[in-house]
């Protein structure tokens, strides 16, 4: 695996999270760039103080990325960075979005079809089983299947994965190097051949609690939607469904028994519009639009004139749809630059006015090439 000393460096600097390496690169131009920045100019960016400023200089950094390195490619994990073509797409446009993920597995993180299932630890029989039927059900749309490696209902969804054929990735809350819990050591191991292990910590980094929001909202950004199973009325999976929410990923909830604790937070979700209810496979399948036929392009003809009330952004969302025939939302976002909430709009708007089309998966096309 090669792997950018510069790019690693950058994350191990105290006190610069992901905004703030981006903040860095747009102004620098490179992970390279910023390490040879004059310290006067470092300064100038907003966000950077002396002290982060005099901290990039330092050459502490760069020798522990050498040895960041060392770790990975013992493991013969990959490191990817928010510029690389590799990173997953459905973060790009994520304002939180990690500016460095290290992934170890076979695994596609731009798979046409996500969904993150998640759910409490101390999930039920009812609870698995409903899992198990929900990824059985997905095999026929080849859907990746993205949980937390956790007790309960997440592992419940890997194993599901595995024994179905489906792809599955597993979100840490720790290195690479850290199986949490290790019990679940096998499954994740089985897993690297069937999807893979995904982290934004370094080798080395153990589980701390701090560490679980922040591989929720990765779970919520890589998914095109997020079930859960089973949740009590404070926990993980809850938070998680609020990342997705915050992301416009669709969320679904399994409704349970008024008098389970396990029950508390679905019920919960669904009763406060934050999910839909979930009754059965149909109700994602068809939510997704991932039955639908594909259909082929359209014939390529002259693009009816554009109206004059027509925007500025509708106008770039059009340019961009022709130029590539077809893009993912989360891709138009990130070339548009267009915050998910006002595009997702914007693009009702125009396929009302029949000039795009939706398509499975959340993509869309001109309706003219």
């Amino acid at each position: 695996m090669t792997h950018n000393l510069h790019q690693i460096a950058l994350t191990l600097v105290p006190g610069v999270g992901s905004i703030l390496i981006r903040q860095l690169i747009s102004y620098c131009g490179s992970a390279a760039d910023v390490f040879q920045a004059p310290l006067g100019r470092l300064l100038k960016i907003p966000g950077i103080g002396e002290v982060t400023a005099r901290s990039i200089h330092k050459p502490d950094v760069l020798i522990a990325a050498e040895q960041v390195i060392n770790q990975l490619n013992k493991q013969d994990a990959s490191s990817v960075f928010f510029t690389d073509k590799a990173y997953p797409a459905r973060l790009k446009n994520l304002y939180d979005a990690p500016a460095m993920l290290y992934f170890r597995g076979a695994g596609d993180l731009n798979a046409s079809r996500t969904i993150g299932l998640v759910g409490t630890r101390q999930a039920t029989d009812y609870g698995r089983r409903i899992t198990a039927d929900l990824v059985e059900a997905l095999v026929p749309y080849n859907v990746t299947v993205i949980s937390g490696l956790a007790y309960g209902i997440d592992i419940a969804a890997h194993r599901a994965s595995l024994t179905s054929g489906l792809p599955t990735i597993g979100v840490m809350a720790s290195g690479l190097d850290i199986i949490y819990p290790h019990v679940h050591q096998k499954t994740a191991q089985e897993m690297l051949v069937q999807g893979g292990l995904l982290t934004e910590s370094v080798p080395g980094t153990k589980p701390d609690a701090h560490l679980f929001p922040a591989r929720n909202r990765i779970i919520a950004g890589l998914s095109d939607a997020v079930v859960v199973v089973e949740a009590a009325a404070k926990g993980g999976a809850l938070i998680t469904a609020e990342y997705a929410n915050n992301y416009h990923r669709d969320v679904f909830a399994v409704p349970g028994q008024l008098n389970q604790t396990f029950s508390a937070g679905c019920n919960k979700l669904i009763r406060e519009n934050k999910a839909q209810i979930y009754t059965s496979p149909r109700d994602l399948i068809e939510a997704m639009n991932w039955d639908a036929p594909v259909t082929e392009p359209s014939p390529k003809g002259i693009p009816p004139a554009l109206p004059l009330d027509i925007t500025e952004e509708e106008s770039q969302i059009l340019a961009l749809l022709r130029q590539s025939a077809t893009l993912h939302i989360d891709d138009l976002s990130w070339q548009a630059q267009i915050p998910m909430g006002r595009l997702a709009s914007v693009l009702l708007n125009l396929e009302f006015r029949g000039f795009v089309r939706s398509l499975p998966g959340k993509t869309y096309a001109p309706v003219y090439a």
